[in-house]
């Protein structure tokens, strides 16, 4: 072989090297999990009741959880839900093969005694049926979203 054919063969492989080298040791963004929204999603070992999308939204004097509570079992089940720096916890029932949703659309669920402000993150355990207790930090927000503007407690919906 000649020397000029093993130059061309050599910048090539330093090319195609440079150009992709970073992938080889570089972790896909894909295959990083997150949740694509406001809130959290809580890992599935809490137990059968699946919750997405669970973050805190704060008025004035009131903060309530908006979250979607999804039970895909044959039975009606109960999640728990332990916020920190809360009294008592919060029992959210959910029949067999529905989803309860809280929030925008749906019911307020009001976090009595909560004092936090939009920015923050509360600590939350939540549990189901014979699930380990699962904590997640939960995002706060407040209304400045105008799509959020619905479910920003008011001193009326919380008495």
């Amino acid at each position: 072989m000649n020397t000029r054919a093993l130059a061309s063969i050599a910048l090539g492989a330093a090319i195609i090297l440079g150009t992709t080298g970073c992938s080889m040791i570089s972790p896909q963004a894909t295959t990083i999990p997150y949740s694509a929204a406001e809130g959290v999603n809580v890992p599935n070992a809490s137990g059968p009741v699946l919750v997405r999308n669970a973050f805190f939204i704060t008025g004035e004097d009131a903060v309530n959880l908006v979250a979607v509570f999804i039970n895909d079992t044959a039975e009606d089940l109960t999640a728990t839900v332990a916020v920190d720096g809360v009294s008592a916890p919060l029992k959210v029932s959910v029949p067999a093969g529905e989803r309860v949703s809280y929030g925008v659309d749906g019911e307020h669920l009001d976090v009595p005694g909560l004092k936090t402000a939009a920015g923050d993150t509360v600590k939350v355990t939540f549990t189901s049926g014979d699930g380990t207790s699962e904590a997640v930090e939960v995002p706060v927000l407040d209304g400045t979203l105008t799509y959020l503007e619905e479910a920003v407690p008011t001193p009326s919906a919380t008495n």
